[in-house]
């Protein structure tokens, strides 16, 4: 029998990123038609229409999980997480839609690896998704692709890595091109922020020492050498006077550059990671090798254990604008590829289906953000970026029905033997989270609800995204036309010019000409 296509959401406190009042929510089609106070009097249920109770929840807009690697290849093997399984997870944790990345080896097409991805995707998709696609080269070609990509692709997003030497870096050249180019075209520079070089030397260093494990690995890698590159490329940018988003923000430095940079005018967003605002990086130094290996990832977590609070704190306040997950996942088998070198331990942990209740438990339950800001920094405010808004991120008469009705007062306790992830490991474990999604519903269906999933691969659907986002280009567009520089106006120089004369003779000022002489 098929799903009802209409939904009342009855009696729940709507929560959007800017107010809450408690409404029904009427859906159709997948898309919300009608938000008001008692859309259906007492009693009533008409046929084909669902009625959800939603008393004492929260109905909150979709998780936007702005940073996933489903089945991606990496490091000599593939994470494990596939679209399938991935984006089924997502829904479990309450988020609706993914953008993952498209990422090309060095010297391919981004248009091929863009319609590989989608080839990947489009079959498997529980969930909406969209797509980056990341720059590991430069060419002419790069460049007119990545034009192709904004114009006809909906793409709007490009991520440079400043990191991984020899396979994706990018040179700091290169990264002025690459910026141009996505100002030219609308679209949002993101950056791997980490200093390449210095991780090569630090990983030398590091095995000559006879440090191989995991902890070599946060040793080499420095919170210097991620606050370093992320100003850089804040640098970078802001003399193209190009829009930037710093992607998985995991220090306290790097937060700390962000914040500055955003205080003194910048148009620049930072995302810091369900990993980075739950867990620190004290886990390298466990006795376990396993253990520790599962919390590898580039850039490392930090083991200052004061950080996943300050991120939080900046995220509260907007020094820090978005939320991911780099939801990049691999089994103890795969990490053991760098048992003898922790250089070859393949980079990624989890973190898509716990996402929202790790940001739930340690920024609303904690005090720290109130529920608005948090539907704002784990779903409107990537929507805003990415110009998915007011379609997703919002609760409101026209948007797409991606929605959570989300108890605030039940706990769940993060567990590798009750995820929904494929991986055997789970960086939460034991952590006991308030906040916890009671019903999913994805384009207008409800696809998770007490445990029990109602959805079906390929369900979900790409969505493109149209370049120039309002959010943040209205700034860009307008300083384009205000503070451009323009040469001073003066009158000719008239008076005395050094004559250059060959080596070894004497050089000498003849006056009057405003012109220099050549012997």
């Amino acid at each position: 029998m098929a799903a009802p296509s209409r939904l009342l959401i009855r009696g729940g406190r709507v929560v959007n990123d800017d107010a809450s009042q408690v409404a029904d929510v009427l859906v159709e089609d997948g898309a919300v038609r009608a938000l008001g106070r008692d859309l259906l009097p007492p009693g009533a249920a008409p046929a084909g229409l669902r009625v959800l109770d939603a008393a004492g929840k929260l109905v909150l807009p979709g998780g936007i999980d702005t940073h996933t690697h489903m089945q991606f290849p990496f490091m000599g093997t593939r994470s494990v997480d596939d679209f399938y399984q991935g984006t089924k997870a997502a829904l479990a944790g309450g988020t609706t839609m993914v953008i993952d990345f498209a990422i090309p080896q060095r010297g391919s097409s981004l248009i091929e690896a863009f319609e590989t991805w989608r080839s990947w995707a489009d079959p498997k998709v529980c969930c909406d998704y969209s797509l980056h696609v990341a720059v590991t080269w430069w060419s002419d070609q790069v460049k007119e692709e990545m034009k192709v990509l904004t114009q006809d692709k909906g793409v709007n997003s490009f991520k440079m890595f400043m990191a991984y030497k020899d396979l994706y870096m990018l040179s700091d050249g290169e990264l002025y091109a690459a910026f141009s180019q996505c100002k030219e075209t609308g679209a949002i520079a993101q950056v791997h922020a980490e200093n390449g070089d210095l991780i090569e030397e630090g990983a030398k260093r590091m095995l000559a020492l006879g440090i191989t494990g995991p902890e070599g690995h946060e040793l080499c890698r420095p919170e210097a050498v991620e606050a370093e590159a992320t100003l850089r490329a804040i640098t970078i940018a802001s003399a193209v006077n190009c829009p930037l988003y710093i992607v998985h923000v995991m220090s306290k430095s790097a937060a700390k550059v962000v914040a500055d940079a955003r205080r003194d005018g910048k148009v620049v967003y930072g995302e810091p990671i369900a990993a980075s605002l739950g867990t620190d990086g004290t886990h390298y130094w466990n006795k376990e090798w396993h253990h520790a290996a599962h919390h590898v990832m580039g850039p490392p977590l930090r083991p200052d254990p004061s950080t996943p609070d300050y991120l939080m704190n900046l995220l509260a306040n907007d020094d820090l604008t978005t939320t991911g997950t780099d939801n990049c996942t691999f089994n103890t088998c795969q990490k053991a590829l760098g048992r003898d070198d922790f250089t070859k331990i393949p980079n990624g942990v989890n973190g898509v289906e716990d996402r929202m209740s790790v940001i739930w438990e340690k920024g609303v339950h904690s005090g720290k953000m109130d529920e608005n800001r948090f539907v704002a920094v784990t779903s409107t405010n990537a929507a805003k970026i990415f110009n998915l808004y007011p379609r997703k991120g919002r609760i409101a008469v026209g948007s797409d029905a991606d929605i959570v009705i989300w108890d605030p007062k039940a706990t769940r306790t993060i567990s590798a033997k009750t995820h929904h992830q494929a991986v055997n490991f789970n960086i939460f474990e034991g952590m006991v989270c308030h906040g916890v999604p009671v019903a999913t519903i994805s384009r207008g269906k409800v696809v998770y609800e007490a445990g029990v999933f109602s959805v079906t691969a390929g369900d979900g659907k790409y969505v493109p995204r149209k370049p120039f986002a309002e959010y943040i280009y209205k700034r860009v567009k307008q300083r384009d036309q205000t503070c451009t520089p323009t040469p001073v106006e003066r009158e000719p120089y008239k008076g005395e010019v050094l004559t250059l004369k060959p080596r070894g003779t004497k050089e000498d000022c003849t006056a009057g000409t405003g012109k220099q002489t050549h012997p």
